[in-house]
């Protein structure tokens, strides 16, 4: 796995971050496709997703729980899958409010897989802004966040399709 974690100051009580990495897993890219826009296999990947619904195929809503520095967040997050282009694409937009707390978490995510030597390499980019209190959180502790989450989400991948994953 490789990734780069870039953020941004995006106006008042408003950050701005970007995630870009690859993961490779040994399976082929039609498989890889298959799984990862299954919204349910998905989200059992990410740390935290809770109370998936879907909506109609291509929109969903969930429960996302999770804890930034000493705060705990828990936000009510609706999801759209804006592009599915087998077996080459994926790309989703998430808008979430933290329950209890003043803000808003809005991103996009695109995925593109390639085939290579029998694994598909999966490379990723994620934009995501947050306004109020979470806007106001250090970029270092986003940072640290951010990198807890990617590595989490790549591991439970690498585990689903027989990977060995590093400690």
């Amino acid at each position: 796995m490789s990734a780069t974690i870039a953020a941004a100051d995006a106006g008042e009580d408003a950050k701005s971050m970007k995630v870009e990495g690859e993961i490779s897993v040994p399976a082929p890219r039609e498989e890889v496709f298959s799984r990862l826009s299954d919204a349910r296999f998905f989200a059992s990947c990410i740390d935290g997703v809770q109370e998936l619904t879907e909506i109609d195929p291509t929109h969903y809503s969930a429960l996302f729980a999770t804890k930034i520095a000493y705060m705990r967040f828990n936000f009510k997050v609706s999801i759209e899958m804006t592009t599915l282009a087998p077996p080459d694409a994926i790309e989703a937009r998430v808008e979430g409010t933290p329950i209890g707390a003043v803000g808003r978490l809005t991103a996009t995510a695109a995925t593109h897989l390639d085939e290579r030597d029998g694994q598909t390499d999966i490379r990723y980019a994620i934009d995501a802004t947050l306004t109020g209190k979470l806007g106001s959180i250090g970029q270092p502790v986003l940072k640290a966040k951010a990198r807890e989450m990617e590595k989490q989400f790549a591991q439970r991948l690498k585990a689903a399709f027989g990977a060995e994953v590093a400690p």
